[in-house]
C-alpha cells in the first residue's frame, strides 16, 4: 500500500533552515507529481509546493516563493523540502502528499501524517 512517511521537522529560529524528507512507498515513484502542503492551527490546509514527476516543473505558493525549494529523487524514492529564511508564519505540521497524475497541481489523493515545524525565538 502508498506508504508516505515525512522526517526533518523541529524548532527553528527565524532566519533559520530546515530540510524535510518524504520517504514514500508502495508505487511507483518516479510516475507521479508529488506535493509539500500544510497546516496550521485553527487553518486549513494549503499546498506549499509541487513537483512534476521528473521534477522538470515546479509551483509554490505565493508566501513560500524565493524562500522553499521543493526537489525530489526518483532513484531515491524521496521528495524534499528545503526551507530558508524561515518565519514565524510558517510554523505548521507539514504533509507530503502524491498525485494521481504525473504533472498536474491537482488529484492528491495520499497524505502522509506529517512533520512538525515550529519557527520561534
Amino acid at each position: 500500500q502508498v506508504q508516505l512517511v515525512e522526517s526533518g521537522g523541529g524548532l527553528v529560529q527565524p532566519g533559520g533552515s530546515l530540510r524535510l524528507s518524504c520517504a514514500a512507498s508502495g508505487f511507483t515513484f518516479s510516475m507521479y507529481a508529488m506535493s509539500w502542503n500544510r497546516q496550521a492551527p485553527g487553518k486549513e490546509r494549503e499546498l506549499v509546493a509541487a513537483i512534476t514527476n521528473a521534477g522538470g516543473s515546479t509551483t509554490y505558493a505565493d508566501s513560500v516563493k524565493g524562500r522553499f525549494t521543493i526537489s525530489r529523487d526518483n532513484a531515491k524514492n524521496t521528495l524534499y523540502l528545503q526551507m530558508n529564511s524561515l518565519k514565524p508564519e510558517d510554523t505548521a505540521v507539514y504533509s507530503c502528499a502524491k498525485s494521481r497524475y504525473a504533472s498536474s497541481w491537482s488529484g492528491f489523493h495520499y497524505w502522509g501524517q506529517g512533520t512538525q515545524v515550529t519557527v520561534s525565538s
